[in-house]
């Protein structure tokens, strides 16, 4: 109710407390203390038996160096790629949305942080209204005028019960999370970039290896066309020739479609055309020349990328980005069962002015115009037919998937590290097999082709060879190729990535 005040000092010093008491109050909080759930994993990674006829595996290489130690920029010496990795972490839209998600979250978070403290608003208002005869002594109408001016806060909740604060910690953790969404996003963006760019340069590297075999096939087909026309060998002989030829030449076609392809995917990564073309070396552009073949670029990584240090599990949940981010969901659900226990007290709201009131617009601020108003609430759910019940049901049951995503997201990143250093302890042996395999392959061509050209061999035997050693050389680029790539997961893996 509205009185005039000989003074506005009383009113001054009832806002003031209403202010302090306000701040008073907001520090209490009815979550359930959190505490971190215990890593669902074994406490060391699964040991690696040695491969079989291995003098010693990549495992055991004297690693001493932990990957988030090591920024990308190191681990990926080659310059072409620090460019690309470089443009994908500017341009690429999937981590052009993660960002927005964390100014998304982070206005969430202010908007929720704002309601712990009161909201302070001035207030200017006129009001006119028209009194009928019959109200008044003079049996006359009138139109009256009032003008108001104050400042007040309106319905500020004062949290006894901490309801509150539960959500602004809530939108924190959520906030919180979001950052650590993002940082997961950068280092994925990183490992997809390299994959895709060695993915590439091995299509390049496979197209290359086709054509060749495709030339020396022709010239074998040559060859035999004359044995044919001088009647020293028969028509099926070059039937035969011309059928491996033209298979070397759609395995040629075939690759350089999945190059193309694959350099697609690269510039998606990247967010902008590749420079220096589809990945067809730097002759068009100004990118740092491509490597020649993806055997130089591997060989030469394949030490740097070995010599990482796996560490134990527990490192996992202070490396990777994704674990952190599932813990403050798991702190954000915590938050909200203390929201919805606070519920069920009395929600109490405070709404007070101090102001000054008067007939003219000239009297506002008169001696004797000041008014005042001091109107607290309070609201107990009385029945509410179950609804804050089920609300505090709904809020245990979210964090319990909370706690079962943490510990699912524990349980992946456990496994890919466990995968990479499986991976990391036979690829590198798998590596040296094949590439014994592709040098007795060649070797064995090279004398066909002796005994062919002196009349001793057949073309049959000839074409075999030329076929297995195609195939000898396919399967060591693929090898490197997983070597390279399972290097990358295991950086990926370990949390590294963002220096």
């Amino acid at each position: 109710m509205m009185k005039p005040i000989p003074s506005a000092q009383p009113a001054f010093r009832a806002l003031a407390a209403a202010l302090l008491l306000a701040g008073a109050v907001s520090g209490c909080s009815m979550a359930p203390t959190y505490q971190r759930p215990a890593a669902p994993v074994a406490d060391a990674f699964p040991a690696v038996p040695p491969a079989a006829g291995a003098a010693g595996s990549e495992a055991s290489t004297g690693a001493t160096q932990s990957a988030v130690e090591t920024g990308w920029r190191s681990f990926f010496p080659d310059g072409r790629l620090q460019q690309l990795i470089a443009a994908a972490l500017e341009n690429n839209r999937d981590l052009r949305i993660a960002a927005l998600r964390i100014e998304e979250a982070r206005g969430a978070y202010r908007i929720q942080r704002a309601d712990r403290l009161p909201t302070l608003n001035a207030t200017l208002s006129e009001s006119r209204g028209r009194t009928p005869g019959f109200a008044n002594a003079s049996g006359q109408p009138q139109i009256g005028e009032r003008y108001d001016a104050g400042l007040g806060i309106s319905a500020f909740e004062l949290d006894f019960f901490g309801r509150v604060k539960s959500l602004s910690d809530s939108a924190l953790a959520t906030y919180l999370a979001t950052e650590e969404a993002k940082q997961a996003a950068q280092i994925s963006l990183v490992a997809e970039v390299a994959k895709a760019y060695y993915t590439e340069r091995a299509f390049a590297q496979q197209q290359a290896l086709a054509e060749s075999t495709y030339d020396a096939r022709k010239r074998t087909f040559d060859l035999t066309k004359q044995r044919v026309e001088g009647g020293a060998s028969s028509r099926l002989d070059l039937r035969s020739n011309e059928q491996q030829m033209e298979t070397a030449r759609a395995s040629a076609l075939a690759l350089a479609r999945q190059r193309a392809q694959a350099a697609n995917a690269l510039a998606l990564l990247v967010g902008r055309a590749l420079p220096g073309g589809s990945g067809q070396g730097s002759a068009q552009g100004s990118a740092a020349p491509m490597p020649a073949t993806l055997e130089a670029m591997s060989d030469a990584e394949a030490d740097a990328m070995s010599s990482l240090t796996a560490g134990l599990p527990s490192d996992l949940l202070a490396n990777r980005p994704d674990i952190r981010a599932a813990e403050q969901r798991l702190k954000a659900a915590n938050a909200n069962i203390g929201a919805a226990r606070a519920a069920f007290f009395p929600r109490i709201s405070l709404t007070t002015s101090i102001g000054s009131a008067s007939r003219d617009f000239s009297g506002l601020f008169d001696s004797g115009s000041n008014t005042w108003s001091f109107a607290p609430q309070l609201v107990l759910p009385i029945f509410d037919t179950g609804r804050n019940l089920a609300n505090l049901d709904v809020s245990h049951a979210r964090k319990n998937i909370a706690v079962a995503d943490y510990e699912k997201t524990i349980q992946q990143a456990f496994r890919e590290v466990a995968d990479a250093l499986a991976a990391r302890t036979y690829l590198g042996e798998q590596v040296a097999a094949q590439r014994a395999v592709q040098d007795a392959q060649a070797e064995r061509l090279r004398l066909l082709q002796l005994r062919f050209e002196n009349g001793v061999a057949s073309s049959l035997d000839v074409l075999d060879a030329q076929r297995e050693l195609f195939t000898a050389e396919q399967a060591l680029v693929q090898a490197r190729l997983l070597r390279t790539s399972s290097a990358i997961d295991l950086y990926r893996a370990l949390g590294g990535g963002l220096k």
